[in-house]
């Protein structure tokens, strides 16, 4: 499988605002720092609910099947506080991700503006990015709070996002490892890259998305991808 294949002729040369997804996307999928956030969510369920874990993880899963993420299943049937589930959830080790002075330099010289566009908060991606030594090259997170609470895909804080910054969605870019979240970003008129994963949730196909045109490139590595690149339009 070759590192990036291109699914349209998209071009990337005119872009000037790169939107990134945090988790599974700037850092690898294999540093498993997600999931100690999936474990910890199915640990304030069974707490919270007094549940084994088996069913304490079964309505995590179906909350986030059913609304996009699990704090969305919880505020909505149960009203949980968001602020008192992020707080438990985020407090992770997040030293399993390694600093990446290579992805520091790729970003530094990538011309235009990059944004994080997270589901998490914005204390779990600066924690992130300072680990990862990177916190730098962002000019702005776009968190859950920032966005009412409402997940992607749902594509209104998308919209929300790109007028709070501005954001010309035909130059801009965004990068994600869950492929449905691309489909809002691509249906506003951005240039969409898909970082692959073997994880079932973020296939183009989970939910019948489909392998449809919001895929514009895909890649198997994020960093080679970028490093590539960033040499390439930052000339």
């Amino acid at each position: 499988m070759t590192a990036t294949d291109t699914r349209s002729p998209t071009p990337l040369s005119g872009i000037d605002v790169w939107i990134f997804d945090l988790d599974n996307t700037l850092y690898p999928a294999s540093s498993n720092l997600f999931a100690q956030i999936d474990q910890r969510m199915t640990e304030f369920i069974g707490e919270r609910f007094d549940l084994p874990w088996d069913e304490a993880r079964r309505r995590q899963k179906q909350y986030f099947r059913d609304y996009g993420t699990t704090l969305r299943g919880l505020m909505t049937e149960h009203d949980i506080d968001p602020i008192e589930f992020m707080d438990y959830v985020h407090n992770i080790d997040v030293t399993p991700v390694s600093p990446s002075p290579e992805l520091d330099k790729a970003l530094e010289r990538l011309p235009g503006r990059k944004i994080v566009y997270t589901n998490g908060s914005c204390r779990h991606a600066d924690n992130v990015l300072a680990r990862l030594g990177i916190a730098g090259r962002f000019d702005a997170i776009y968190d859950i709070v920032a966005a009412g609470y409402v997940p992607k895909p749902d594509p209104r804080p998308y919209a929300d996002m790109i007028q709070k910054h501005g954001v010309d969605p035909s130059r801009a870019c965004m990068v994600e490892d869950i492929a449905r979240n691309l489909v809002p970003a691509a249906a506003l008129g951005m240039t969409t890259v898909w970082v692959r994963t073997e994880a079932d949730y973020a296939r183009p196909d989970h939910g019948g998305v489909g392998h449809g045109d919001h895929i514009h490139h895909a890649v198997d590595d994020l960093i080679p991808w970028l490093v590539e690149l960033s040499g390439s339009v930052g000339k």
